[in-house]
């Protein structure tokens, strides 16, 4: 399959990595101890690099460089999105796709003067690592039980806050542990 197949955008594009991502989170819920294989296919797909490209666009950090100097504009602008991700894809799938290391910053943590360090891939990384994590959270995903809070889609640590202290605030009766810094 070409991308010209699947434009960048497309509502089938979408269509058709949901339905995936829904037969992989199936597979995995109806056999915890199924093995996944050929997943790097998928990671190739036109259509979820389309995807995966959508989401890093769409980011508030599309517009920081990584250490190859190209944002998301650049590429818009000057190479083309779908001449990009052909050129990703084809790295990819010859194993030739190599990433690149990040572009750190120190910048300011809120109500300090201290400050933490942040890593700025490339846009290709970026690309390639949201990929990936359309492939394969859909497969983990099914592992987590609902009070499972961390690294989760549409779940922050104050929602597990916020459920701790309603849980708390009845007549329950728990042991809480947590593993809080700063």
């Amino acid at each position: 399959m070409n991308t010209s197949e699947l434009p960048l955008g497309s509502l089938r594009t979408e269509r058709r990595v949901l339905e995936i991502q829904t037969k992989l989170h199936r597979w995995a819920n109806d056999d915890p101890h199924r093995r996944f294989d050929d997943l790097y296919n998928l990671v190739c797909d036109p259509g979820f690099l389309a995807m995966a490209w959508e989401r890093v666009a769409g980011n508030k950090g599309a517009r920081s460089a990584g250490v190859d100097g190209m944002t998301v504009a650049f590429v818009r602008e000057r190479i083309g999105e779908e001449r990009f991700l052909a050129g990703l894809r084809d790295q990819l799938k010859s194993r030739s796709f190599r990433p690149v290391p990040v572009r750190e910053r120190m910048i300011p943590k809120p109500g300090s003067r201290k400050r933490r360090r942040l890593g700025i891939p490339s846009v290709a990384d970026r690309v390639v690592q949201a990929s990936l994590k359309l492939v394969l959270e859909p497969i983990f995903e099914a592992d987590f039980v609902p009070c499972s809070y961390g690294f989760r889609p549409n779940r922050r640590a104050h929602d597990a806050m916020a459920e701790t202290r309603f849980l708390a605030s009845k007549t329950y009766e728990w042991v809480l542990e947590g593993d809080i810094t700063a």
